[in-house]
């Protein structure tokens, strides 16, 4: 006759793991816990340690002297060449420039087409604004701060690659510079590190402001916080955002003013960001020779998003970053200032911060 009794199931090999399952399952469990938080640590000490360096580079006090040159500078919005701004305006924008540093305005005249060429209709009061600049406020430049964004992360875009439209660029320089205007300054982004069409670009440009016996300037990207990490980034995110510290060089050695864009940092405290721009302000004076202008932006706008937080990005904490990176660095650098970013974002405590702690 069959057994029709069910078979006794050993004690270690019940249909749900039995007692020889439970200890198995905790070993796993453990394990996994321990690789991830190898896997955090590996990722996070990086960043701690970056970090906490960051916040060590905010302290101390800055060198007396590490005040203005009177060699500062502020981007200014397209509403003083549309014809939206007045003579009011010019007349209320004077006054308040007089208890500053700042003798270059860079003045939104583009955006340049893809194609490099630059629109008239664009810039109908500009020359009203340069002459109303030269005659309000002597010694002060006006230059045409002339942009638009590159075909190097997205198919849309101006590429430099092409001869035609480098070309261009040099056209439009000549155009703005017909109109009166004192200097030329590009702002192309996002630029990548090594770009040889891009310092192409700046010699040519360049041989068109000397002949007119202007100004050539630039808005730079932010250095390399470490060795290479453009490199690593643009593989991580897909933008590379820096710009290795010989090319920033490369681009200094070709123009007469650089304005490093130092914000949209994604640091999240203020200490870190002053020690941030600290960082950036001592590699910049490394990488500037003595004979061009350097300049380190100033956040004149606030904005909340990933990249730039409003309560850590202040005027405050970049004016103190920056004097301790020149303190640092090269307390004595001459051709050295501020550029403001930009007029019509600003706060009254934006200024206050400005005054008070750089010009003094």
């Amino acid at each position: 006759m069959e057994d029709t009794e069910p078979k006794e199931t050993p004690d270690n090999e019940s249909s749900t793991g039995g007692a020889g399952g439970a200890p198995k399952r905790t070993k796993r469990l453990r394990r996994t816990r321990r690789i991830t938080l190898a896997v955090l640590l590996v990722l996070l000490l990086p960043v701690l340690t970056a970090e906490t360096a960051l916040r060590i580079n905010y302290m101390g006090d800055p060198a007396d002297g590490t005040r203005t040159r009177d060699r500062d500078a502020m981007w200014l919005g397209h509403a003083w060449v549309d014809g939206r701004k007045k003579d009011a305006d010019l007349t209320a924008l004077a006054r308040g420039l007089e208890t500053t540093g700042i003798r270059d305005l860079y003045v939104h005249t583009g955006p340049m087409e893809h194609d490099g060429t630059l629109p008239e209709s664009l810039y109908p009061r500009a020359r009203w604004l340069v002459d109303a600049v030269h005659r309000e406020m002597p010694g002060v430049r006006v230059q045409a701060f002339l942009g638009d964004v590159l075909a190097t992360e997205s198919p849309d875009g101006m590429r430099l690659e092409k001869a035609a439209t480098r070309a261009a660029v040099v056209d439009s320089a000549r155009q703005v510079l017909d109109v009166g205007y004192d200097g030329v300054h590009l702002d192309l982004e996002p630029l990548h590190s090594g770009d040889r069409n891009y310092l192409s670009l700046l010699d040519d440009v360049r041989a068109v402001t000397r002949a007119r016996d202007a100004q050539l300037s630039v808005a730079a990207h932010q250095i390399d916080p470490l060795p290479g990490f453009h490199s690593f980034w643009g593989t991580v995110a897909g933008h590379p955002k820096w710009w290795s510290q010989e090319f920033f060089g490369q681009v200094a050695r070709r123009v007469d003013q650089i304005a490093v864009m130092s914000y949209d940092t994604m640091q999240p405290l203020e200490s870190l960001y002053g020690g941030y721009v600290a960082q950036q302000t001592s590699l910049a004076l490394e990488a500037t020779p003595p004979t061009t202008h350097l300049l380190m932006g100033l956040p004149f706008y606030h904005e909340n998003r990933f990249g730039h937080w409003n309560h850590a990005e202040t005027v405050a904490a970049a004016v103190r970053g920056v004097r301790l990176g020149l303190s640092r660095t090269d307390a004595d650098r001459e051709r050295f200032g501020v550029a403001a970013y930009i007029d019509f974002a600003a706060t009254e405590k934006d200024w206050t911060s400005y005054r008070d702690g750089w010009v003094g």
